[in-house]
C-alpha cells in the first residue's frame, strides 16, 4: 500500500513567528512598527486585550496583556530577540518563536525578502 509522499523542505523551515506581550495597546504597536521599520520583522499582527494568569515574585497574578505575533526568519532571529528584549519595558519579556512548519510559498519567499536588509 502506498503512502502520502512527503513534502519536500521548502523555505518554510526558516521562517519564525515570534510571540511577545506587553501591556498596553500603544506598546504593542510601537514594538510591531518598529521591528517592521528595522527590517527584523516582515509584519506584525497585534490580538487584545488577552487575559494573562501568571506567578511572578511568589504572587499569581492575573492582569491585561496586548500580544504581537511577528513574522521572521531564522538569520534574523537573534537580532529581532535584542531588539525586543532592549526596546521591551517587562523585566523578563516573554519572546517566543516557533518554526513555521509549512506555509504559502509566495508569502514566505516575502517574509524572507522582508527581513533581508537593504544593501546601500
Amino acid at each position: 500500500m502506498g503512502g502520502v509522499p512527503k513534502p519536500e523542505p521548502s523555505e518554510s523551515s526558516s521562517v519564525l513567528t515570534v510571540l511577545t506581550t506587553v501591556d498596553t495597546a500603544e506598546k504593542a504597536q510601537a514594538l510591531a512598527r518598529g521591528a517592521v521599520e528595522a527590517r527584523l520583522a516582515a509584519c506584525a499582527q497585534i490580538s487584545g486585550p488577552v487575559t494573562s494568569v501568571y506567578r511572578w515574585e511568589g504572587v499569581l497574578e492575573t492582569g491585561q496583556e496586548w500580544q504581537v505575533l511577528l513574522k521572521t526568519t531564522r538569520a534574523r532571529y537573534a537580532d529581532l530577540e535584542s531588539w525586543l528584549t532592549e526596546h521591551h519595558d517587562y523585566e523578563t519579556p516573554e519572546i517566543i518563536a516557533t518554526r513555521v512548519e509549512r506555509g504559502a510559498g509566495a508569502y514566505l519567499s516575502w517574509v524572507a525578502a522582508e527581513v533581508t536588509p537593504a544593501v546601500e
